[in-house]
């Protein structure tokens, strides 16, 4: 059985990543690619569907042990894991090297104390669990090959097979140092070169510390902003610049329910979001990579904006069912693709726009194609701002005029003004100056409740929205207009949960919601952040720092956090680690650092 999701760390290469639970369990893995199928998919079913264990030797009816202790090396990826055990102490350091050729996993087991029984257990499944492949020695290494993958196992210890799959039993004394390393290489291809996995590791190590050293953040949370960061980093598909909402399937954000997603593509909100929260620490290239990958993704045909590509532009990521997997803790389905890339999300343009606009303030060397795509998508918004769409949720029911996705709009043609304000691009001032006005008193005649003094989810609804909190933070409205404060007070009241944490919007249980989904869901963290920065905004600092730091204690021990927090389990939900948790976590504390409403 798969652990908690929050017992599982993330290492990565920058093209994709691995879990890797407190008991030493790699269970989730796709190779080459983050969304490529996976040969470790035990995280959504059991053993027989993928897993590699290193790990203490323990009896086979009894659980394996978990580590005492574990910790990312300092600012860098790279997973550090302990174990007392009654024979003496052993540390295994796992790792993924940024890459220029075959993606590598590397593990190497070292002695601390005492004489200690290992045991690797490597058990190799292709195309999410379904295909055994073909394992057989290739000049004395172990070679998976099914289709159009090989898997290659590297090793000085023995290995033995038993029950299809791959075994190392050894004991490790002080001073040893075992490694295990597995690399993939496209089937028809030579084998991939030998591992050095010492000079590996060295150069990971290298990498991360050099990376870290360009963060411009150096507040009183600079631990917390750092590792988000570079889970961040390890997000980002480094060959094209695309970044992953996260590197995982169909994690439940409603235990043994439906809502179960695959987030292993790049959303233009999530990367635009993230594009911003790089740009304000530091992180230039970054922003430079991302900006580039959109033009290429939206290349020729920007009046069909997508609201989510392949993480090297794809437009086709169709969803399917993998009914041979039973799913995390039996929630199913487990699907593959998303279905939600066709559907009309006008909020996309304002957060795209706003991540050019804030590119361009903060200096990134100007691109006329971007101005120029920019200016396309005004114009796509100029006729179709003023119909009902599917908004942030991606909700599967009907379609709604939802005030969100209204203000995203008022956002992409108020940012856009202010690029030909600024001389850098030539537009219709007086049109578009005109429409912005429009949208604005269309949103606050529509939008707003007088007799709650709130903003709703949709025109004509009583319902509220998560989503509404950003209303002063995009400058749509004042913090102080007494609008805006009504909003926040009443998502507080009716969107907390017993904790004082935000839900997105209300879900009706057994019966279909706004969403046209069955279930319920946990508290959405990047809204719970969202409050925080609002309370900040309106003055209520102290409030806004003792959410954030409610919010930084549901962290897991490494630093990461799922999408969701379920209040009732109390643990977390949804893919992971997600990159719309860890983008506020940044922007909260970049704000609080600015106000000095922190403790200590």
């Amino acid at each position: 059985m798969a652990g908690r999701i929050e017992d599982y760390a993330l290492i990565g290469d920058m093209q994709t990543a691995a879990l890797v639970c407190r008991d030493g369990t790699v269970d989730w893995l796709c190779l080459p690619r983050f969304d490529s199928h996976a040969i470790f998919a035990g995280l959504l079913g059991t053993e027989e569907h993928g897993f590699w264990r290193l790990g203490p030797a323990h009896a086979a009816d009894a659980d394996p042990p978990t580590a005492a202790r574990r910790s990312y090396r300092g600012d860098s990826l790279i997973l550090e894991s302990e174990w007392d055990t009654p024979r003496g102490t052993v540390r295994i350091t796992d790792f993924m090297p940024p890459r220029d050729g075959a993606p590598q996993l590397i593990r190497i087991v070292e002695g601390v104390s005492g004489r200690v029984p290992m045991r690797s257990a490597l058990r190799m499944r292709f195309s999410y669990g379904r295909v055994v492949p073909w394992v057989h020695k290739h000049d004395g290494r172990t070679v998976a090959v099914a289709g159009p993958d090989s898997v290659w196992f590297d090793t000085d210890c023995e290995t033995y097979g038993k029950s299809l799959t791959t075994y190392s039993d050894f004991t490790v004394a002080p001073g040893d140092r075992i490694a295990f390393t597995i690399s993939w290489e496209p089937s028809h291809k030579n084998p991939p070169p030998l591992p050095e996995p010492e000079q590996s590791l060295e150069a990971t190590e290298d990498f991360w510390r050099e990376w870290v050293e360009h963060c411009t953040y150096h507040g009183p949370y600079r631990e917390a902003v750092v590792r988000s960061l570079i889970t961040l980093k390890a997000l980002t598909y480094a060959p094209t610049g695309g970044i992953v909402a996260a590197p995982t399937t169909s994690l439940p954000e409603d235990i043994g329910g439906v809502r179960n997603w695959d987030y292993r593509y790049t959303w233009l909100r999530d990367a635009a979001i993230t594009l911003s929260s790089l740009l304000r620490t530091g992180y230039r290239e970054e922003a430079r990579a991302w900006r580039e990958w959109l033009l290429r993704a939206v290349a020729g045909d920007p009046e069909n904006l997508q609201i989510m590509y392949g993480i090297a532009g794809e437009r086709e990521l169709g969803e399917a069912e993998l009914d041979w997997l039973p799913g995390y803790e039996n929630s199913a389905p487990v699907r593959v693709g998303n279905g939600a890339a066709h559907q009309l999300q006008l909020d996309v343009y304002g957060e795209v726009t706003e991540a050019l606009h804030l590119a361009h303030m903060t200096g990134l060397a100007r691109n006329d194609y971007a101005s120029l795509l920019q200016l396309k998508l005004i114009r796509y918004l100029e006729d179709h701002w003023d119909e009902p769409d599917e908004g942030i949720w991606e909700v599967r029911g009907p379609r709604r005029h939802f005030v969100h996705s209204k203000v995203m709009a008022w956002v992409a043609v108020d940012r856009t003004i202010k690029l030909i304000e600024s001389g850098d691009a030539d537009g219709p001032l007086d049109r578009w100056r005109e429409l912005r006005d429009d949208i604005h008193r269309d949103v606050c005649e529509k939008g707003y409740d007088k007799e709650r003094n709130t903003f709703t989810q949709s025109y004509g609804s009583k319902e509220l929205d998560a989503s509404l909190l950003l209303i002063p933070q995009m400058g749509f409205l004042p913090p102080d207009d007494k609008r805006v404060i009504g909003t926040i007070e009443a998502i507080q009241r009716e969107l907390s949960t017993p904790d004082g944490f935000i839900l997105r919007y209300p879900t009706e249980g057994d019966s279909e919601g706004v969403d046209g989904l069955p279930g319920d869901e946990g508290a959405f963290l990047a809204c719970s952040f969202w409050m925080a920065d609002d309370l900040a905004m309106i003055g209520r600092v102290d409030e806004a720092r003792k959410l954030f730091e409610k919010l930084l204690a549901l962290r897991n021990d490494l630093g990461l956090l799922a999408e969701e927090w379920d209040p009732r389990l109390k643990r977390q939900v949804g893919n992971f680690p997600q990159a719309f948790s860890h983008v506020p976590l940044i922007d909260t504390a970049l704000r609080l650092t600015a106000s000095g409403a922190y403790g200590g």
